[in-house]
């Protein structure tokens, strides 16, 4: 019997996936990174911290091409759309959280999007009051695709892995929560389901509120 569900925020939360492949994609550009290259590194990538995403990206790409000065430019970037656009949730979000919480499900963010940036966007939507915690990537020593994130969920929430659902939409999360023994759903965003996940995953929807069926 399930006792919470950990959600990831960008991709699943917000429609934000969108807005970093954008700009991830502009900048490759410019350094003359190929779009289908970019494109692959982008789904290897999501999910993980700027730290374990540098190792991930300077090997898939080379020629040289710093990480972090890469992950600034792009960042600046969406910022700035941001600041002035705003994001949206994405579909089903706010009726998934509010049947949780009104049937004692116990509800938990595991990002790794800095703390500033992730509380910003959950408060503009009004939706921070819903989680009971959130667990940010600089509080554990390894980001997705390790377990840690996940663990460090469970632990926080008082449950075990084994009846925590995770909630995720990219190869480096549904690894993460599928090795914390976790019960990873996938709700598709960018990333198509791979054989990657395969051994991981055990549903895959299309909507977050679908998920409410296994409840």
């Amino acid at each position: 019997m399930f006792k919470a569900v950990v959600f990831d925020m960008d991709g699943v939360i917000f429609d934000t996936e969108k807005l970093y492949r954008r700009f991830q994609l502009e900048v490759a550009e410019e350094y003359g990174i190929p779009r289908e290259l970019m494109t692959d590194v982008c789904e290897h990538i999501a999910g993980g911290t700027k730290y374990s995403n540098k190792a991930t990206f300077e090997r898939m790409v080379g020629r040289g091409i710093d990480y972090f000065e890469f992950r600034e430019k792009m960042i600046q970037r969406l910022d700035s759309f941001v600041e002035e656009n705003g994001i949206e949730l994405k579909a089903g979000v706010r009726e998934t959280l509010s049947y949780l919480k009104d049937n004692g499900y116990k509800i938990g963010l595991a990002t790794s999007t800095v703390r500033e940036r992730a509380i910003n966007h959950l408060r503009n939507h009004s939706i921070d009051g819903y989680f009971d915690e959130l667990v940010f990537g600089d509080m554990v020593e390894n980001g997705k695709p390790a377990p840690d994130i996940y663990l460090k969920a469970c632990e926080m929430l008082g449950t075990m892995p084994e009846e925590t659902i995770a909630v995720e939409d990219s190869i480096n999360g549904i690894i993460s929560a599928g090795s914390g023994k976790l019960y990873p759903v996938m709700v598709v965003d960018l990333i198509e389901p791979n054989e990657e996940i395969a051994p991981y995953v055990k549903k895959i929807y299309r909507r977050m509120d679908e998920m409410l069926e296994i409840l």
